[in-house]
């Protein structure tokens, strides 16, 4: 009896001890985490991230700032239409604008509104002044009479050869009339650069080459203008005098139109809002 006892026993604790074994032996069930009420909701871009993560998509790139130039163009001064309100500047402009070819019509139009303009009368006036006080023409005399008589001259001069530089040897020659200002390098090259307008222009191809329309244009003038002064004063020496100072006027203007933008910044700030 007692030996059937303790073999029952036996038994027992043998099953118990295989049931732990195999119990041990099985993983554990993983936990879930369940989310917390009070937690905050993760952002929407933290969302997207970790989706792209688990498919493998690449990131989102970042913007970049747009090159900026090595050598920017410096920006121009704008010109104004007279200089200092009296001297006609209808025709200047950047040397780096890209215009189209000017029209028979556009040049005749420039070439107008520089001869009748307001200020046009400027440089006859003084013109006339200069010329009487030395006496320049006995024939014309003194006093207000004389002096009419030199401005009305003065003013022929210059209209003439403002049509013959400005619009017919242009529209025969296909030059363009326009002043085009360089605008930067030392006061020197500017000084060369527009003195040399001169003589050297550009075409309406946009190549440059040499300035017939100046050179020519002011001769006829110079030529045209000895029909009506005295017979006196018909004389080759008089006319390439007033040929030298018609290409000199003009000249002397092309430097003022080339340093106008500077000076009119520099001392009455007209490109500043």
């Amino acid at each position: 009896m007692l030996s059937s006892l303790v073999l029952c026993a036996s038994v027992a604790g043998a099953q118990q001890t295989a049931a732990s074994a195999t119990a041990a032996a099985q993983p554990e069930p993983a936990q879930v985490n369940k989310p917390d009420a009070t937690a905050p909701d993760a952002p929407v871009s933290s969302s997207l991230a970790i989706a792209a993560a688990a498919l493998g998509l690449p990131d989102a790139p970042e913007p970049q700032e747009p090159p900026t130039p090595q050598n920017p163009v410096p920006t121009r001064r704008p010109q104004t239409r007279r200089i200092l309100g009296i001297i006609p500047n209808f025709r200047a402009v950047s040397t780096d604008e890209k215009l189209p070819a000017q029209t028979p019509k556009q040049k005749f139009i420039t070439t107008t509104e520089e001869s009748f303009d307001y200020s046009a009368a400027v440089i006859p006036i003084l013109l006339a002044g200069y010329s009487m006080g030395t006496n320049a023409t006995p024939e014309f005399h003194q006093g207000m009479a004389g002096y009419g008589r030199y401005l009305w001259h003065a003013a022929a001069d210059q209209t003439s050869e403002n049509y013959l530089v400005q619009f017919v040897v242009p529209v025969v020659t296909h030059e363009d009339s326009r002043y085009y200002t360089l605008g930067r390098g030392s006061f020197l090259k500017r000084t060369g650069y527009s003195l040399s307008r001169a003589v050297i222009t550009r075409n309406d191809n946009g190549t440059n080459g040499f300035n017939y329309s100046e050179v020519i244009g002011a001769g006829a003038s110079a030529g045209l203008s000895s029909t009506y002064y005295p017979t006196r004063e018909r004389s080759f020496s008089n006319t390439a005098s007033q040929w030298g100072l018609d290409v000199g006027i003009d000249a002397i203007t092309m430097f003022l139109k080339e340093f106008w933008p500077d000076v009119n910044h520099a001392f009455f700030h007209y490109d500043e809002n």
